[in-house]
Formats: structure tokens, C-alpha cells, sequence
């Protein structure tokens, strides 16, 4: 008896150049965290954190390879597009940040105290580690939607948009617990709520698209993410002039750094931190407000 569903397997999933840089991914991912786990070793919350995002990545990749090799992905009830473009942006954004981190805090060019082995191991791991993330970029590049392309939300710029905007908020949040005495005045709680309320607002509408439950929404869902992207922007601007000046004004806070604040404990910098990021976030919801005038959502691809 002759199929007519078409072939049981996509050989396209690991043929196509988007497929050979997923196979690239999960290469280089397994490389990375067996080198590290092998002899490189790590240590703290950074080296815990890089390990993580090698190994969380490394297994949705493969998650991502088998369901389209095995058409799997058709039983899932997932906006499948939007959640591969989702991924395939914020592992770009992991995989930056780890390759930027271990061999920061991991690698060194001496040999002494760790020995010349353990050394090249981690060498090896941060090149590797750099190569996962040119992998992960290499994916957000191809599959990006390209002008007069009718193709998911999550692969346009706004949708890509959102998930550095939700990225860089989890930067924010890490530094405002990390002792920058936001509950000091009652403005710099405000713009913790701004943070909280456009983080979860962001996580909301990504969630939806990759949900692909949109269509069912009894409202214009494109229209309401327009809108509270021109809301974000105006609760960013409000926060970018009022946490320099209760951070940073000699009357409420301190224009230079305390000569006397310990390294790495310093709420000084964990403040310079959020204000750095802060501006990073606007500009981004600025950029995605802009793209946002030029694009139709598509929630079922």
C-alpha cells in the first residue's frame, strides 16, 4: 500500500541550510560542555550559568532537529515558527553571554595555580563556545523574516525585538537585587514597576505568539502589542530620566563611585548597571515600535 502522507522523515530538517546550522549547534554545544566538564571545570554562579545555557541549548536544539526530522512537530499544538525563531534568538543571546563570561572569569594565559591542561581545556571551550554562538546567530539570520515575506511574528524584527527586550530586563533585574537600594526613594520603586510591568507585558505577547493562540484572542492582538509598545516607550523615557537623577545627582545619590565601595558589592555599579541598560531597552522599544507600523502578525505557521 503506496503512503500519501508524504515521507516519513524530513531530510530537508538537517540538509537545509538552516538545518546545518542546528546540527553546527548542537556539535559545537556538546564540545563546549564536555570540554568544560571533562578537565575545564567551573565554579560560583558564572560558571554555573555557562554550563546551563550550554546544556539547556544543546538539549531544545536536539528537541528542535528530531521534531523536524520526524515531522513530530505537526502534534504539537505550537505556533512551531514562532517558537523556533523565539529559541533560536534568545540562544543567540545565552550563548553570547556565556562565551563573553567563562573566559572572563575561567581562562587565563599562565599555567599557574590551575596547570597547563586544565588551561587549554578551557582555551578550547571558550573558542568552541564562541563558535555556538556565530551557530545560533547564523539560525536568527536565516530565518529572519525578509521584506514582503509573509512569515511569523517571532521572525520579525519586532518579535526578535522582544526577546532582547525581555533579555535585558533579566540583566536589570540581576543588578537590582544585587544591592542597588532601589527601595531608597519612592521614583526609584517606579521604575522598578516599569521594569516588572513591560517585562511581563513582553512575556505575555511572546508567549501568545508561540502559543499560536492569538486567532482565539476577542480583541485585535496586533493592534494591543502596537499599543503598548508606544506605552513602553513613554514608561522608559519616564525611567531613563528619573533613575539617573535619584541614582546619580549629588542630592539623592552619588555622581562618581564611593572610593571606599568593595568590588563586585558596590550599589553604585549595580545602579550604572540598570541606567546602562535601561537606555539599551528604550532604544530597543523604540526600534520596535518603529517595525511594528510594518508587519501583519501570522499565528498559525
Amino acid at each position: 500500500m503506496e503512503s500519501t502522507g508524504g515521507p516519513y522523515l524530513n531530510t530537508a530538517a538537517v540538509t537545509s541550510p538552516v538545518g546545518i546550522a542546528r546540527l553546527l549547534q548542537m556539535t559545537f554545544g556538546c564540545t563546549t560542555f564536555s570540554l568544560v566538564a571533562h578537565q575545564g571545570g567551573f565554579g560560583a554562579a558564572y560558571g554555573t550559568f555557562c554550563m546551563f545555557v550550554w546544556t539547556f541549548c544543546f538539549a531544545i536544539t536536539v528537541f528542535i532537529i528530531t521534531c523536524e526530522f520526524t515531522h513530530l512537530h505537526s502534534c504539537l499544538s505550537i505556533s512551531w515558527g514562532n517558537f523556533t525563531a523565539a529559541f533560536a534568538m534568545l540562544a543567540t543571546l545565552m550563548s553570547v553571554t556565556a562565551a563573553v563570561i567563562y573566559p572572563l572569569y575561567f581562562v587565563q594565559l599562565g599555567c599557574y595555580p590551575i596547570g597547563c591542561e586544565v588551561r587549554d581545556f578551557r582555551i578550547a571551550a571558550s573558542v568552541f563556545a564562541g563558535l555556538l554562538f556565530v551557530a545560533y546567530a547564523t539560525e536568527v539570520f536565516l530565518t529572519r523574516a525578509k521584506p514582503g515575506q509573509v512569515t511569523s511574528y517571532m521572525a520579525t524584527v519586532s518579535g526578535l525585538l522582544k526577546i532582547v527586550q525581555a533579555f535585558v530586563a533579566c540583566i536589570i533585574f540581576g543588578a537590582l537585587v544585587n544591592d542597588s537600594q532601589y527601595s531608597k526613594y519612592v521614583a526609584t520603586q517606579w521604575c522598578v514597576a516599569v521594569y516588572s510591568f513591560c517585562f511581563v507585558v513582553t512575556v505575555v505577547v511572546v508567549a501568545f505568539s508561540v502559543t499560536g493562540k492569538t486567532a482565539l484572542l476577542q480583541f485585535p492582538f496586533e493592534r494591543c502589542v502596537v499599543v503598548y509598545t508606544f506605552a513602553a516607550v513613554l514608561l522608559y523615557v519616564s525611567v531613563a530620566v528619573i533613575w539617573p537623577v535619584f541614582c546619580f545627582d549629588s542630592k539623592y545619590g552619588s555622581p562618581q563611585r564611593p572610593s571606599l565601595c568593595a568590588k563586585g558589592k558596590c550599589p553604585w555599579d549595580s545602579q550604572l548597571v540598570i541606567a546602562i541598560f535601561t537606555y539599551v531597552n528604550l532604544l530597543l522599544y523604540v526600534v520596535d515600535l518603529a517595525y511594528s507600523q510594518r508587519i501583519r502578525f501570522v499565528s498559525h505557521l
